[in-house]
């Protein structure tokens, strides 16, 4: 989306400001705007060892009504990518306006895998416990939370929900990795870590020596954790009924396996999903803007807001 510099109120900017006298208890670094609505936040976060950005879009009418609170939906973004990937690629801005939720887009490292690190920092704590205390103090968010992501961010939308039942009211995942013990994916996971020059170790481990740990991190094996959130899990085929754009078309269809063993495992303990398993696809955001807006009507629901 095309982001101009206009400030945002001097009263929203000011009480992130004020987040000086709170940054002994959040690290909240004064927000830099830029549009009338998306702020960028700087946390100093204990669980990460350094500070690390989120990007909020807040709600039309934030500073007409002062004392209201917003239900927050939670966007994740994928591997090799950064916080700012849904603004760059969709139009979530526009797409929220008037609907009253704040959006909240946080960093997850260059892997996008937000996952507490065997060997590293713990983005699991940083997303589900820093940086909601940032949004409940200095933004009004009220404890209503949906949570969607795309490749990697699918894989953290689904664990994040299974692992803490009951936070969020609704999980989506466009082309996540939903099985990380399906066949060729540990593989495909310790790609991703090595691409940005981390010892695949350093994630969970080995899939063989420290199997327990990748099950307790993986989405389907705790799966029953889903039950009572509304799930959406969206997926292509890939390289079968492609057309040919090889290298996004290959990855989609490494994790059609994961996402179906996902599915089967939710339909064996009787937790409901929506599905949209389609031919042929690729592991890129021309088939996850889509997949968004089918999965609104859910997320909506979840948050409590207009459709």
């Amino acid at each position: 989306m095309h982001r101009r510099t206009t400030a945002v109120s001097r009263r929203t900017l000011a009480k992130a400001a004020a987040g000086a006298g709170l940054a002994a208890l959040i690290g909240a670094r004064p927000a830099s705007a830029l549009s009338s609505r998306t702020i960028d936040v700087s946390v100093s976060s204990a669980a990460l060892g350094r500070s690390a950005p989120v990007r909020l879009i807040l709600p039309t009418g934030f500073d007409a009504q002062p004392t209201r609170t917003y239900p927050v939906l939670y966007l994740l973004h994928g591997a090799h990518d950064d916080y700012t990937s849904w603004t760059r690629e969709t139009d979530i801005e526009a797409f929220t306006a008037g609907r009253d939720l704040i959006v909240a887009m946080p960093d997850a490292g260059p892997t996008g895998i937000p996952t507490d690190w065997r060997d590293g920092p713990d983005y699991e704590t940083f997303q589900l416990t820093e940086v909601p205390a940032l949004l409940a103090r200095d933004y009004r968010a009220s404890g209503v939370r949906a949570v969607a992501g795309v490749s990697t961010g699918g894989y953290g939308a689904m664990a994040h929900a299974a692992r803490h039942p009951g936070l969020f009211t609704a999980a989506a995942s466009y082309s996540g990795i939903l099985d990380t013990m399906a066949p060729g994916v540990p593989t495909l996971m310790d790609a991703i870590v090595a691409r940005e020059n981390l010892a695949p170790a350093s994630l969970w481990g080995s899939p063989i020596l420290n199997l327990l740990t990748w099950l307790d991190f993986n989405p389907r094996s705790r799966a029953t954790g889903l039950r009572g959130t509304a799930l959406y899990v969206s997926q292509g085929s890939g390289l079968a009924g492609g057309t040919g754009d090889w290298l996004p078309e290959a990855l989609e269809s490494a994790l059609w396996p994961s996402a179906h063993g996902f599915t089967d495992a939710l339909a064996l303990l009787r937790v409901p999903v929506t599905t949209h398993f389609y031919s042929g696809g690729g592991h890129s955001w021309a088939y996850w803007k889509q997949e968004f807006t089918s999965s609104w009507p859910m997320l909506a629901r979840g948050l409590g807001v207009p459709v």
